[in-house]
């Protein structure tokens, strides 16, 4: 009822606001928005047309522009994006793969699929869809989004009103189950960020990982392994210079390939660029548990950068090129 109040009395306006943040990314209740506008409209609270049309014309804008970011900026919009998940890499691989192989049509639906509504749009830009060929889909996917909510909210209002009110009436008891649910989702969180970690004492920093290399102890292999997901490389990607890949989606297989290199005398220092070093730090603890001595460079290759310290471009066949439309 809250919500439906809140529509009515602010209208047009706040229904292409919120479908604006939405389909900019901002996870904002639109569905429910759209419910309220299209249950509002029913009630003659607000004029249908034009409060789809606002639905519409805030969700188009926020397409347009990611569009053209992507478009714009190659794939450092989507890499800006894709850097709140544990894993930048395999997030911009797997998006960008999973777009290309669906073709456009991907956008008829990405609205209605969790994170692939925040990275479809600028993904379509970064892979160069023509732009008529993104214009037509994209707002047949707006369309069939919005309208699927609207029409619901408006052909099932008087359903979606005893809903508002059962809810008015246990507002206490729904505001604890959410929170209990915010608080479980918090914990659950917590946990997995805690797996990711690694022991202070298996961590190095950059310039120590330097010396030690630059020693060169015939006793004491040192190896510097790029473990980030690999699943794309631009031409000016770089990587620490002398460092081996290894794929940390395929490590068992990699383990038969470098069984030889990574003996018990050896020490292994992995790097990645992922937030909190989650994939070093999963890798290294796999690698330990394999009695093979692992450390975390603390930073990854950021902080190798920043030290100042040598790297090399990434080996043409080392590379895997994100598609692209022609």
């Amino acid at each position: 009822m809250e919500v439906l109040n809140i529509v009515a009395h602010h209208g047009y306006l706040l229904i292409a606001g919120v479908l604006f943040l939405f389909c900019a990314g901002i996870p904002l209740p639109a569905g429910i928005t759209l419910v309220a506008a299209g249950t509002a409209a029913a009630l003659h609270l607000l004029n249908p047309g034009l409060a789809f049309a606002s639905a519409l014309g805030g969700c188009m804008v926020a397409d347009v522009l990611l569009y053209l970011g992507g478009r714009t900026t190659g794939w450092w919009l989507l890499g800006l994006i894709c850097r709140a998940s544990l894993n930048p890499d395999k997030c911009m691989f797997r998006s960008a793969n999973y777009f290309y192989e669906r073709g456009a049509g991907t956008l008829l639906t990405a609205k209605f699929v969790p994170g692939l509504a925040m990275v479809a749009v600028p993904v379509a830009g970064s892979l160069n869809m023509p732009w008529r060929r993104f214009l037509r889909n994209d707002a047949a996917g707006v369309v069939l989004y919005c309208g699927s909510y609207f029409a619901a909210g408006y052909v099932l209002h008087a359903f979606f009103l005893d809903i508002a009110r059962a809810l008015a009436r246990f507002a206490q008891f729904t505001g604890a189950i959410l929170l209990l649910a915010g608080l479980a989702y918090t914990v659950l969180l917590a946990v997995r960020i805690r797996k990711s970690r690694i022991d202070r004492s298996h961590t190095i920093s950059a310039e120590e990982a330097a010396a030690q290399l630059a020693a060169g102890d015939p006793n004491r292999i040192v190896v510097i392994a790029d473990v980030r997901s690999h699943g794309y490389y631009e031409r000016n990607m770089h990587r620490i210079k002398n460092s081996i890949r290894v794929e940390p989606n395929r490590l068992a297989t990699e383990m038969v390939m470098l069984n030889e290199l990574f003996t018990p005398e050896c020490e292994v220092f992995v790097y990645c660029t992922c937030a909190r070093e989650a994939t070093s730090a999963r890798v290294a603890n796999m690698l330990n548990e394999r009695g093979i001595r692992a450390r975390v460079i603390r930073g990854g290759l950021r902080a190798w950068k920043k030290a100042g310290l040598a790297t090399e471009p990434v080996p043409l066949k080392d590379m895997e090129h994100l598609p692209a439309f022609q």
